[in-house]
């Protein structure tokens, strides 16, 4: 079908013919193929598009069931712009910025660092990772007094691990602020 027909065909009665105009609006078909002028046309009409109508919709269906987010509430990765996943265990926080950035971009900078022999280093922000847990630490602390969230929201999560509630409630009323 052409476009021009295709266009005619969606601004008409699916039932009737009878085209759009000022004083007659259609409105459409919940499978989006087709319009009408009224309930009577569409009820007359549906014994030749219920078919493809079922189709239709269980198509759209599919389409919104399995697209991707274009975002959650977790934000984007810092690299590669996708959505953070839902699974904690897909994603890696890096201690000298406090970026969180999903695994596939973590790996990608692990093979990078492999092939090209440098130690290693965050993919975001390109400093070298801490090798001991004080040096962790320090670089944590110091994104907390820059006022980071996820920094201050990590460390309000070591406080409540190591039974510290009253300064875990502190840290993360702070980071959620």
């Amino acid at each position: 079908m052409s476009a021009d027909l295709e266009l005619e065909a969606d601004m008409s009665c699916a039932s009737c013919g009878i085209a759009q105009v000022d004083d007659i609006k259609l409105k459409r078909c919940t499978c989006k193929l087709v319009r009408y002028c009224s309930v009577k046309c569409q009820h007359e009409h549906r014994s030749q598009h219920k078919g493809a109508c079922k189709k239709q919709v269980a198509e759209l269906h599919d389409v919104l069931l399995f697209k991707q987010p274009e975002s959650s509430h977790l934000g984007d990765c810092p690299i590669c712009c996708l959505p953070l996943p839902l699974d904690e265990s897909k994603e890696t926080m890096y201690p000298c910025c406090s970026k969180v950035i999903c695994n596939g971009c973590s790996h990608a900078n692990d093979l990078r660092e492999k092939v090209e022999m440098v130690g290693l280093s965050c993919p975001f922000c390109r400093e070298p990772v801490p090798r001991t847990r004080a040096q962790t630490k320090l670089n944590q602390m110091k994104r907390v007094e820059a006022n980071d969230p996820a920094a201050i929201y990590e460390v309000g999560v070591q406080f409540y691990d190591d039974g510290d509630f009253g300064s875990a409630f502190e840290h993360l009323t702070k980071a959620a602020g």
